[in-house]
């Protein structure tokens, strides 16, 4: 499938996500430069904390690229409607075109985004049908690169052996204190507000409800029982489950045999 870039032109949603790539770099630059490879250089620590933490780094920067600059589903100006979906199409009374239930109008973005579940600054793009697979991701992939971090920051004072061979020089080992503080403070915020966003975003999709829906109470009765496997297929587009952990993928509709409701 090819993919389509989305740009929102945006300042404030612009500044949102350069904090976001702020921290991350902070993270990835420092951590490894005051703990991880200092220790592994001196045989303190194994090779494979190094490569886990470049990885879960390199997933985490990528799920937020790719969140950030999917199309989250956007309608097309002239929708082909089926003879047999027509009943479940709309006119949006703010750009005038047909969509389908349970779209939404982005007020920052402008225009309607299919199964739209909220518009994001932090990636300065909204959360719709084809990139709430690479949300989650993110949400995911941001915990674990802050929990791997914090418990770095902990055991870099209270576990890990002394170095020897490190010059006292260096602006980033005579401003270690400092540096891991600052790292550790982030650390509990993004692994805070992310685990909270996971958590709802999870019982959203379980519940079949978007965040919009839930803020509008709307929501009732617009699914049908499923089970958690399945909701989680239709989300990322595919049944197997190992694929719902890479971004380096395209998202095919995954159209699963169970009858669901409308929403009116």
């Amino acid at each position: 499938m090819k993919l389509r870039l989305h740009f929102v032109v945006d300042p404030m949603g612009w500044f949102c996500l350069s904090m976001v790539l702020f921290v991350w770099l902070y993270n990835t630059l420092f951590i490894p430069k005051l703990v991880l490879l200092p220790h592994y250089a001196e045989g303190h620590i194994p090779g494979a904390l190094v490569v886990c933490y470049y990885l879960a780094s390199l997933l985490c920067v990528s799920a937020l690229l790719r969140a950030s600059t999917a199309d989250p589903g956007r309608l097309a100006q002239d929708p082909k409607i089926p003879l047999a979906e027509r009943e479940h199409w709309e006119l949006c009374n703010k750009c005038n075109m047909m969509r389908p239930k349970r779209s939404h109008h982005c007020s920052r973005c402008g225009h309607c985004v299919r199964r739209m579940d909220h518009h994001c600054p932090w990636i300065n793009n909204c959360v719709g049908e084809d990139n709430h697979w690479l949300f989650l991701q993110l949400c995911f992939y941001t915990q674990v690169l802050s929990l791997y971090t914090l418990v770095l920051d902990f055991c870099q004072y209270y576990y890990f052996q002394p170095l020897v061979s490190v010059n006292q020089e260096l602006f980033a080992v005579h401003h270690e204190l400092a540096l891991l503080r600052v790292s550790c403070f982030m650390g509990l915020i993004m692994f805070g507000g992310m685990s909270s966003l996971f958590y709802s975003q999870i019982t959203g999709i379980l519940a079949d409800t978007t965040t919009i829906e839930k803020m509008s109470h709307s929501s009732d009765g617009i699914g049908a029982r499923r089970s958690w496997q399945q909701s989680l297929a239709e989300v990322f587009g595919t049944r197997w489950k190992v694929l719902w952990f890479l971004p380096f993928r395209s998202r095919r509709p995954l159209h699963l045999d169970y009858a669901s409701n409308s929403h009116v």
